[in-house]
């Protein structure tokens, strides 16, 4: 299938012949070219875009003599009058004072100054796409003002703004061409995998925050679109060629490269066609994080260890529970020792030896990106146009949630039929993937394990060997615990798979084959979405103020073979559908613009949701140059779906979604160990499903508070336990006040920010522990005798006849977060421009009144970025330098929790046009001279990277 799109792609590139037209080249005063500068033909639609070197190529039906029109942000427009189709044109455009402020269409749906945008827009266009000193232009987006960017692996990064930030970050949404770009599965974006190529790029807006009045319920904490050139006009052959090295202390130096070819013609005024293709692969960062998970300062010494980058060593248990079971079956007796040697064992856990990430996967990143479209006019003009538009994405990359998934050959599409007009847009559009050979690390390093020796055997032989070194006066570990579990393990571990070798390749390739838990760690998935949306602006039939209604309808087809949802049985099909309406109207000769919106959504299992906007927008001043904003909306998050049909066992819990139809699909049947604790379950196995997760369970911290006091005082001990008292999941709602400033004053771009969020029903996790038997209450009575269900818990506790689980649920605790982001921009000297943002932001939540709950804000307090460049510091030449800065912050996820440090970046590039090889060099490197940093814990460090790219754009 791949190599077939990769042919097509070649074949259809193939066809697309230049033709004979009339050609340009447009510059500034400085006579360095206009990148991104549209031409267009007065009276007609056609139109085309200056390439990297200001030139252009205009095809046109229309009869001379006519006239062009040629623009560009940052210049006055120019005409010129077209007399003859050999005639060559030279245009000089000349700079103008407000050359920030761009048209943006994001933030009401119609296009729009960004100065009179009624909340805080930010944008990148050709040109910063050209100046950016980042490896990629999506990694350049972390340079812009609230981005915050979350680096899971080379080519997994997660964007976010305003807090609250995740890898799986369903609360952002990013729109490709119009498209959703999530993944039907996960339910959130897989940062550019299946996004666009950097010299297709036409611009990229990012609206900061809450967007639920105007694009549902996913633009919670903020939505990004990436907008692509028309090959209307846009037309040509340009193609890139990257390559560089990443270097980092674990991994070391390694190559990457990146490649492009984009190829677009309108073959006439009706009909035009374009084909992208890109390839990069590279080496992934190294995760080496070998710190305990739970407790700081363990290391691989103890007994308990549990690697937060190690997997296997999940699997533990109580080692004195092991040596009862196994007087009970004779295996003591046939190991040769006393009975009263048992004693000998300790009352706490141990865990199996575990393997280093770097030991399950080739650290291989990559990602091709294909796709086509077709655009035809059926009137010759843009006020009506038909597109069709595939496309395609496949790659490896390390995404991290409850665990880390290698995303191995991971293959998604998406295909979409638009109607657009002058005021209106009809689009219907397909997403499906397959997971192809992706695996779970940590259930891989556990089932390698296990095909070697299973469980029992290896914490039998621990316990055996613990036993007799440490009770046998003859031994050399006699009366020594440390040096005897020491001992222990390496006799255990005797014949253990090795890494490298051939046994270890033949279990290791069995196990991500196998998608069954139990024995493999595949992840199987061919999710899909529909979804359709439309949009009718009615402002040439309504002239007292503009009106726009649109609605959208999306159904989920979650088919994941009962690996990670609970659709064992077959595909479940889950869907919502949303209205919304907007008025936007001016007042005071323009000055005072007032929008409002309203939204209505509806989710399957949820009442419906109704998020309303307002606001108003004062242009003060002679010239209308200080722009005062203020908005109010509500907006809401309805539970993925994940939060909601999720079944997933991640070996040490299961993840369980609340869905009520969810709870009894998910069931597994687990042994009861003890004599006495098979007598209370009724039997030596008990199944369990999601209602013992929801309806009979202690909350996972009071049960850690009651292991660690049990042994020295079990009745203070079982007075810390709670039962866990959550309800099912439900929607988020968050009340978003802003305010905000922009403005051009003295050749400097001001724009200040201020916003105020209130949360209620906040989603998040919760882990509880289910006993097998007994009923959970509160602070159960231990001496209240082996009749009570309570003490029956606490005997399920102590004995490891319990199971974990992550519940999706929601907080009766309101949450507040709060922000400050204020950005400057100034030509200093010529036409060097330097740029600094600060964003400040912060949260409240009062931990004791949910001492279970973790809010998860995961984002520095304060963060400043800085830019400095010229790209026209002499002829043909330019740079840019750009550097981040952030304090440490907490991290809580799934996975681990701890402290993420502080970091500070340089990035700088230098750029070289070739006019007679119509080319530009481009020689640039990330993190210079800086420390390596992390953005996720668990993740790998980011080290630096080094790179020299070639565009070519006749």
């Amino acid at each position: 299938m791949r190599a077939y799109l990769f042919i097509l792609s070649l074949f259809f590139c193939n066809a697309l012949c230049a033709q004979n037209a009339v050609q340009g080249v447009v510059v500034e005063s400085n006579n360095q070219p206009v990148v991104g500068a549209n031409v267009k033909v007065i009276g007609d639609s056609s139109a085309a875009v200056t390439d990297s070197d200001g030139k252009f190529i205009l095809n046109t039906s229309k009869t001379l003599p006519y006239e062009i029109e040629v623009s560009s942000i940052g210049f006055e427009s120019k005409r010129i009058e077209i007399t003859s189709k050999k005639q060559v044109i030279n245009v000089v455009l000349k700079e103008k004072q407000n050359v920030l402020d761009e048209i943006v269409v994001s933030a009401s749906r119609t296009p729009e100054r960004v100065f009179e945008s009624p909340v805080t827009i930010e944008r990148m266009g050709i040109a910063e796409v050209k100046k950016t000193a980042s490896p990629t232009f999506y990694d350049g987006l972390e340079n812009m003002k609230e981005v915050q960017m979350n680096t899971s692996s080379l080519t997994f990064k997660s964007i976010n703004t305003r807090g609250f930030a995740t890898v799986a970050n369903s609360r952002f949404l990013q729109l490709v061409d119009g498209m959703d770009n999530s993944s039907p599965l996960l339910n959130f974006v897989l940062g550019n995998m299946v996004g666009i190529s950097e010299i297709d790029v036409q611009n990229v807006e990012l609206l900061p925050g809450a967007s639920s009045a105007l694009y549902g319920a996913n633009a919670f904490n903020g939505i990004m679109f990436m907008n692509s050139k028309s090959p209307f006009t846009s037309q040509g052959i340009t193609a890139y060629v990257k390559y560089g090295q990443t270097s980092q202390k674990a991994a070391g130096s390694n190559d990457f490269v990146d490649y492009g070819i984009r190829m677009a013609h309108a073959f006439d005024k009706h009909f035009a066609a374009k084909a992208n293709f890109t390839y990069m692969r590279g080496t992934d960062w190294y995760a080496t994080n070998y710190n305990d998970r739970t407790i700081d300062g363990r290391d691989r010494s103890h007994p308990n260890y549990d690697g937060i980058n190690v997997y296997g060593d999940e699997v533990t248990t109580n080692i004195y529970n092991v040596g009862q079971a196994m007087i009970a079956n004779g295996k003591w007796a046939a190991a040769g020792l006393p009975v009263g040697f048992a004693s000998l064992l300790p009352k706490e856990n141990v865990s199996r030896t575990g393997y280093n990430e770097t030991d399950l996967t080739d650290n291989k990143a990559s990602n091709t990106k294909i796709d086509l479209s077709l655009h035809f006019r059926p009137f010759g003009n843009e006020n009506f146009e038909i597109i069709w538009l595939s496309k395609f994405g496949f790659g490896n990359a390390v995404y991290q949630g409850a665990n880390r998934y290698y995303l191995n050959n991971f293959f998604m599409q998406q295909h979409k039929l638009e109607f657009k007009g002058k005021n209106f847009y009809l689009r219907g559009y397909t997403t499906s993937e397959d997971g192809g050979q992706s695996y779970d690390m940590l259930f891989t390093g556990i089932n390698v394990n296990r095909a070697w020796k299973s469980d029992d055997v290896w914490f039998g032989t621990y316990a055996a060997t613990y036993a007799g070194a440490v009770g046998n006066p003859a031994s050399p570990f006699y009366n020594n615990p440390v040096a005897a579990h020491a001992y222990a393990r390496s006799q255990a571990d005797v014949g253990r798979l090795m890494p490298g070798t051939a046994a270890f390749k033949a279990a290791f390739n069995g196990v991500i084959a196998e998608p069954n838990v139990l024995t493999g760690s595949k992840l199987v998935d061919n999710s899909k979405i529909y979804h359709s949306d439309a949009n009718y602006n009615f402002k040439d039939l309504i002239k007292f103020a503009e009106i726009q209604i649109g609605g959208s309808f999306r159904e989920y087809q979650l088919n994941s073979h009962g690996r990670i949802y609970t659709d064992g049985n077959g595909p479940i099909h889950y869907n919502e559908y949303g209205a919304y309406t907007q008025l936007m109207k001016k007042f005071m000769d323009d000055r005072l613009k007032f929008t409002g919106s309203i939204r209505y959504d509806k989710s399957k299992n949820f009442n419906g949701s109704v998020s309303p906007r307002v606001s108003l927008v004062y242009a003060g001043g002679e010239n209308k140059k200080h722009n005062f904003r203020a908005s109010f909306q509500t907006g809401f998050r309805n539970p993925t779906t994940q939060d909601q049909y999720i079944g997933f066992n991640v070996g040490n819990a299961v993840l369980i979604g609340s869905a009520p139809d969810n709870l009894l699909r998910y069931s597994e049947t687990l042994p009861v160990s003890t004599t006495v604790g098979q007598f209370f379950n009724g039997g030596a196995t008990k199944v369990m499903t999601g209602v013992n997760a929801y309806g009979n369970s202690y909350t996972a911290t009071t049960v850690q508070a009651f292991a660690a006091l049990a042994p020295a005082n079990p009745v203070a001990a079982s007075a810390l336990l709670r039962k866990t008292n959550v309800g099912y999941v439900k929607p988020e709602k968050v009340k978003a006040f802003e305010l905000g400033y922009r403005s051009y004053v003295n050749k400097t771009s001001v724009d200040v920010s201020a916003y105020y969020n209130i949360y209620n029903d906040f989603i998040g996790n919760l882990n509880v522990v289910a006993p097998y038997y007994g009923t959970a209450q509160d602070s159960p009575n231990p001496l209240a005798g082996p009749t009570d269900p309570g003490f029956q818990t606490l005997h399920a506790l102590q004995n490891g006849n319990f199971r974990a689980y992550q519940l999706y649920t929601n907080t009766d605790v309101e949450i507040k977060s709060f922000g400050f982001g204020l950005g400057l921009i100034r030509k200093v000297y010529k036409d060097f421009e330097v740029g600094v943002n600060y964003n400040y932001a912060e949260f409240s939540f009062d931990q004791a009144k949910d001492p279970s709950f973790e809010a998860g804000f995961n984002t520095p307090k304060h963060r400043v970025k800085a830019s400095f460049g010229n790209e026209k510091l002499f002829k043909n030449f330019g740079f840019n330098v750009s550097g981040r800065w952030n304090t440490g912050y907490l991290w809580q996820s799934t996975m681990v929790d701890g402290m993420i440090d502080a970091a500070t970046v340089f990035d700088a590039q230098i750029n070289y046009s070739i006019p007679g090889l119509k080319s530009t060099l481009k020689v640039g490197a990330s993190n210079i001279g800086g420390k390596e940093y992390a953005q996720v814990l668990g993740a790998g460090l980011i080290g630096h990277q080094y790179f020299a790219s070639w565009i070519i754009n006749p």
